[in-house]
């Protein structure tokens, strides 16, 4: 689906509304990690630039509607003016008459940027008046918040209605080009790496990208749901009791098409969900291992992360969404560190798409080492998933 890009406006004197992903955490007061700060920077630089009166407005936490002082984006404003060396105002609101005389003052090259839009309800309800006072005099969209591409909400879908021309942004151009063009016909063999809690959150991606994939590696709790589907004991285990048809039938659909399912050889278990909790790995799945009673897995075992990590080593192209166990605690990471780095090493096109992956990878500092790193959770499943993002699909054609 072409787009017009950031790359295909001129934007000299013109007022830009550019819709932000700056929902970042904060902790009292102070931004603890400025990913999604930095993520459309190079989108701000290059409308600022070229001449654009900029307009930025995003969402943050989940307010209850109507002010709420923990959720304002002053220390946003605060970080965008440090980064970019010059005064980035924050208005008091993101629509209304106080906000309008800012917004008409501003000259060509400075930055507004507009209180949290989730301050109204309207918002996530797509409500076309609220959307038409966020659009206010802009002629131009852009949008460069993929993380909330999938919701059609009035700063993502709605102001599209009401401005000239609708823009990705650098950042929403390289989700596109990684999460849907690369992976249309990815260089062979293109292995996915599936982790996480629930089968049911990802069966439709598991479907979707079974049509394309040599190879699926299979971790984190979801694994306990196909091996208790087998017939196998999972102990204490967290399992998806009512969606073992369901893990049989992917199973199934796998050998049909050829497709080969990786299911962890075995399992690193424990009684005590603690940092320095005692660990021990179960035997092979189908030569007497299993978990017993009053034990619970929380990783992929040792032979799983050898033949895992050799899966890796093959791939020429790989995505890899959710960990292999509860990576937060240090004694039960060991499976999905070894994936990361198995990744880090590869020569392939990496991708990490989303989610607690990401978390991951930038915890074991090898996000660098990365081909790309999704910022959206919600949307890149939907992207991989084949569905439209209404974000996206909003955007003028090019």
């Amino acid at each position: 689906m072409a787009k017009l890009s950031i790359r295909d406006l001129d934007v000299s004197s013109k007022e830009v509304l550019m819709r932000a992903d700056f929902n970042v955490p904060l902790k009292d007061g102070v931004i603890t990690d400025d990913t999604r700060i930095q993520g459309a920077i190079p989108s701000i630089r290059h409308l600022i630039s070229g001449g654009a009166k900029l307009v930025l407005c995003s969402h943050l936490g989940r307010p209850k509607g109507g002010f709420e002082a923990k959720f304002s984006l002053a220390p946003v404003a605060a970080a965008l003016s440090e980064i970019l060396g010059q005064t980035v105002k924050l208005a008091p609101d993101s629509i209304g008459e106080e906000v309008a005389a800012l917004r008409a003052a501003l000259q060509p090259g400075e930055v507004l940027l507009l209180e949290n839009t989730r301050f109204y309800p309207e918002e996530e309800a797509n409500n076309s008046d609220y959307a038409k006072k966020l659009a206010g005099s802009a002629e131009i969209f852009v949008n460069d918040a993929f993380g909330t591409a999938h919701r059609a909400h009035a700063s993502t879908e709605g102001v599209t209605h009401f401005v000239k021309q609708s823009a990705s942004g650098f950042l929403l151009d390289r989700e596109l080009e990684y999460l849907d063009g690369k992976l249309q016909a990815p260089e062979k063999p293109f292995l996915v790496i599936m982790g996480g809690a629930k089968v049911s959150d990802k069966i439709q991606v598991i479907t979707a990208l079974m049509e394309k994939a040599d190879a699926f590696i299979i971790g984190g709790a979801m694994a306990n749901t196909f091996r208790k589907a087998q017939g196998f004991k999972v102990g204490n285990s967290r399992v998806e009791a009512d969606k073992l048809d369901l893990a049989l039938d992917i199973l199934a659909k796998a050998e049909a098409k050829g497709v080969r399912f990786l299911l962890p050889a075995d399992t690193r278990i424990t009684q005590e969900f603690k940092e320095g909790a005692e660990t021990k790995v179960t035997g092979i799945y189908g030569e007497g291992g299993e978990t017993p009673d009053g034990w619970e897995g929380i990783d992929i075992g040792d032979v799983a992360i050898d033949e895992f990590c050799a899966e890796i080593a093959k791939a020429k192209t790989m995505i890899w969404n959710g960990p292999m166990g509860v990576f937060e605690i240090e004694s039960f990471a060991k499976g999905t560190r070894a994936i990361a780095e198995a990744m880090a090493k590869s020569d392939g096109v990496t991708i990490v798409g989303g989610g607690d992956s990401v978390t991951a990878v930038n915890q074991f500092g090898l996000d660098d080492q990365m081909t790309f790193i999704s910022t959206g959770g919600g949307a890149s499943l939907e992207l991989l998933e084949g569905k439209v993002l209404p974000g996206v699909a909003a955007l003028t054609d090019a």
